[in-house]
């Protein structure tokens, strides 16, 4: 039987080493080690014999057994490799052809808008703040001290969530990116300052050449110990040179009411007639371009800060209508349609990154 067994081995693995492809290192595998294989008809044998030759011949066939699984997945792993190199050599891809007759892509001016954002606020060290789009009523409206009687709760402006019997609070399409500013008070746990914008997108009912459904904003937060209106104006002005790249930017803050500020102040900017078209900079007239204020002491105790010792300031506009002003773009509608001849015309080369050294707009 040893001789049986030897000649078994070198045929078996001489077999294997010889095997072109994976379907015959299959047929191996079943002919030595499958139900009726040979190798598992000689492990059948095992029982019959007696003490004696089961303690001799038991380690060989084991032994055979082994050698014989390991020379099936040492070929198996060569073959699949071979089969891998010439899958990737078959779909290699000639960088070389021209591109002509491939339509360029391009970057939609919300995306360009929110990068040249984020690149002007983290030089002035803000943070990018984000959060989920589906909000409930405390984070949207309650904690941002807007009262349960206020008309921006209303059915006709906000997407509510149908009322899940038993739930704490009502779930609904945001607002307002400000529930962003709660959650990062929350996150901070009232001893920490903080110097974040949240842009992102934000749903409300309304629909016209100025308004859409869906749309973005970005709003920035401050809080820390000392902050003043001044710090406040700063940050807008300093803001809104870097992104309109012009050094004769002028602000006019006009007090106005809203629940999460105390006081609050809308924010316009002057702009100049140029060829009978608004062109923001100088003083010729005034254009609304954002809300302001400083934060009121229901929101900061609603976020868990002491607003006898922690101050903050917070601002928020439309980041399509920025785009708006910046680029001449008449309907915001537009900016939703998917239009490709509207996006050839806007939209930006993705190597169009902004940098405050080079430029952040185009």
């Amino acid at each position: 039987m040893t001789t049986d067994l030897d000649q078994l081995r070198t045929d078996l693995l001489g077999s294997i080493d010889a095997a072109g492809g994976l379907d015959a290192v299959e047929s191996l595998r079943v002919h030595a080690l499958g139900k009726a294989g040979a190798i598992t008809g000689l492990l059948k044998t095992l029982g019959g014999m007696s003490p004696e030759e089961r303690q001799v011949q038991g380690p060989r066939i084991h032994g055979l057994r082994e050698a014989v699984t390991e020379a099936l997945a040492a070929r198996k792993a060569v073959l699949e490799a071979g089969a891998l190199n010439a899958k990737l050599a078959s779909e290699t891809l000639d960088m070389t052809l021209p591109v002509d007759g491939v339509p360029a892509g391009s970057v939609h001016p919300v995306s360009q808008v929110m990068d040249e954002l984020a690149e002007i606020f983290a030089d002035l060290g803000f943070a990018v703040a984000t959060g989920p789009e589906i909000e409930d009523d405390w984070h949207n409206f309650t904690a941002l001290n807007i009262p349960e009687s206020h008309p921006a709760r209303a059915m006709h402006d906000t997407f509510y969530f149908p009322e899940e019997e038993g739930a704490e609070h009502r779930m609904l399409l945001r607002t307002h990116t400000s529930p962003v500013q709660i959650r990062a008070m929350k996150a901070a746990g009232g001893n920490q300052p903080i110097r974040i914008i949240a842009p992102g997108r934000t749903y409300r009912s309304d629909s016209d050449a100025t308004h859409t459904p869906m749309f973005h904003q970005v709003e920035g937060l401050v809080i820390d110990k000392g902050i003043t209106l001044g710090h406040l104006k700063w940050t807008l002005e300093t803001f809104l040179k870097a992104f309109f790249e012009r050094d004769d930017i002028v602000l006019r803050l006009r007090p106005s009411y809203f629940p999460f500020t105390e006081p609050g102040a809308e924010v316009d900017v002057g702009y100049s007639i140029v060829n009978g078209k608004r062109v923001i900079g100088g003083s010729e007239g005034w254009m609304e371009v954002l809300g302001s204020g400083m934060v009121h002491s229901s929101v900061m105790e609603a976020g868990g800060y002491d607003p006898g010792e922690w101050q903050g300031f917070a601002f928020g506009c439309g980041i399509d209508r920025l785009a708006m002003l910046k680029y001449g773009m008449d309907d915001l509608r537009a900016f939703f349609d998917g239009d490709i001849r509207w996006l050839k015309h806007y939209g930006f080369s993705a190597l169009d990154v902004p940098t405050l050294s080079g430029g952040v707009g185009a």
